[in-house]
């Protein structure tokens, strides 16, 4: 079994199963396995969210600590319990990496978050602009720190202005 704290990985893996189980059972088992998983995330929902509201009456700072754990932090959107909005985290994210874009005369700005459509509108700036390895960039810096602060986010797109906007899906599969 995978790190238990690892929640992407379970998610990836109660995915996997719930393929095979369509493939290879009859449709009124796979209804059901999908029932009872909807109930037991009900059931931890509720659980999860009535934790948060106690301890938020005993002080809204420990409901933001309890956001800073990734595991914590990735339930709490599932369940849409994060004390922050999705704006505030794909923000906070691009904030943790223009170090590492700046080191290489760049930047990255965000136009637009479609919470609809999970969506992430941004323009690569400076020496990123137009810059062969941008992409590069990124899918392996920018992409990932989004996408671990907001796994909601399915679609990054990128202004370019020499070129086409660089769509780049994020692999579903997660919790």
């Amino acid at each position: 079994m995978s790190d238990p704290t690892d929640i992407r990985t379970i998610g990836d893996r109660i995915e996997r199963l719930l393929d095979q189980l369509a493939t290879s059972a009859d449709e009124r088992a796979v209804e059901r396995a999908e029932e009872l998983l909807r109930l037991v995330t009900e059931l931890y929902g509720a659980g999860l969210a009535r934790v948060v509201e106690l301890v938020g009456a005993d002080g809204p700072e420990m409901v933001h600590r309890l956001a800073a754990d990734e595991l914590v932090a990735g339930l709490l959107i599932v369940h849409g319990l994060h004390p922050d909005s999705l704006v505030a985290r794909v923000e906070r994210a691009l904030d943790g990496v223009r170090p590492y874009l700046g080191q290489h005369g760049g930047d990255v700005e965000l136009l637009d978050v479609d919470e609809d459509v999970g969506a992430v509108h941004l323009r690569l700036l400076g020496s990123c602009d137009g810059c062969p390895s941008s992409a590069v960039t990124l899918r392996d810096a920018v992409e990932r720190a989004i996408t671990d602060a907001a796994p909601e986010i399915t679609t990054i797109d990128v202004d370019q202005p020499a070129a086409d906007p660089v769509v780049t899906p994020v692999a579903m599969g997660r919790r």
